[in-house]
């Protein structure tokens, strides 16, 4: 049984700014805002959500077929997804138009500044959901807004359990269009900053909304771990340490290829946000959001 990745495949330009954003960032002064940042660092990676996500489950032992848009200068990506034994039918390619590209700034302090080109996954929701008895799971990751809105609709109507992941484009919504979203997803899962943005737009508490038809909300705490929500009751998974603190960029992803690779198994949240955990700290330990490696015999798989 296979896991659709429905999100952005994208290029990542990745720098890093050796001071604090807080530093160079005056609060009255916002209305003015015009700074520059000094970055003697640079890396493109591959990345994007639905890349990052497939990458992680890849190495678990998972199965993933994503569902995405590529541009005319996605040839080598392509292959790259390929090479992992990924399922790419589902992947378009646009010829009159780049890959997306995301230009990330990181602090000293792990925050980030980024910069969104989306080029062909403007494109993506040309893409229909597959008619597939294999497809065990879903999940929607942040990726053009018409596709985001048209493949959560395809997955209900497939009647493919899928977990709601906004992300970043969590903004592009209205309360009406979260709630609309909720209604046809299983889970959903957002970091703690989203968990308030989803709040207030939809009008529901994080308790509310796990009352539901919901089998569950994760709120991701980065090293503080996850907050599980299961019909109104609250589970705190402790996080786990880092052996060393480098890049923070697709660690969302990592958790959530974990995610994905428990609930194929049909393993108890609290099961898969623990393995998402120590998947997303052996992430941060290595520099882009595809570079690190997994031990599946020392995580227990």
């Amino acid at each position: 049984m296979s896991a659709l990745i429905c999100g952005s495949l994208a290029f990542d330009t990745i720098t890093v700014f050796p001071g604090r954003f807080k530093e160079q960032i005056l609060p009255e002064q916002l209305h003015i805002l015009n700074v520059s940042f000094f970055v003697p660092t640079l890396r493109r990676e591959y990345g994007g959500c639905a890349g990052n996500i497939a990458y992680n489950l890849n190495l678990l032992g998972g199965s993933a077929v994503v569902m995405a848009a590529l541009g005319n200068d996605g040839a080598d990506y392509l292959e790259r997804l390929k090479s992992w034994g990924c399922s790419t039918t589902q992947v378009r390619t646009v010829e009159n138009s780049y890959t997306a590209q995301a230009f990330i700034i990181t602090d000293t302090d792990n925050n980030q500044i980024t910069a969104f080109h989306p080029g062909a996954m403007s494109e993506a929701h040309l893409t229909a959901v597959p008619a597939s008895s294999d497809l065990k799971v879903g999940i929607i990751a942040p990726d053009g807004r018409d596709a985001m809105i048209q493949h959560a609709a395809q997955l209900f109507a497939a009647g493919i359990p899928f977990v709601f992941d906004p992300g970043q484009g969590l903004p592009m919504f209205n309360g009406d269009e979260l709630n609309h979203f909720v209604s046809m997803a299983t889970w959903v899962t957002v970091n703690d900053y989203e968990a308030r943005m989803l709040s207030e737009r939809t009008g529901k508490s994080l308790e509310a909304l796990s009352r539901s038809h919901l089998k569950g909300v994760i709120v991701t705490l980065a090293a503080d771990g996850c907050e599980v929500w299961e019909q109104g009751v609250l589970t705190h998974v402790p996080g786990v340490k880092a052996t060393e603190v480098l890049d923070p960029t697709g660690c969302g992803d990592a958790f959530r290829g974990a995610l994905l690779y428990g609930l194929e198994r049909g393993w108890t949240l609290e099961r898969c946000v623990s393995l998402g955990n120590r998947v997303g700290a052996i992430k941060i330990a290595s520099r882009g959001g595809q570079n690190h490696q997994l031990d599946r015999a020392a995580l227990g798989l």
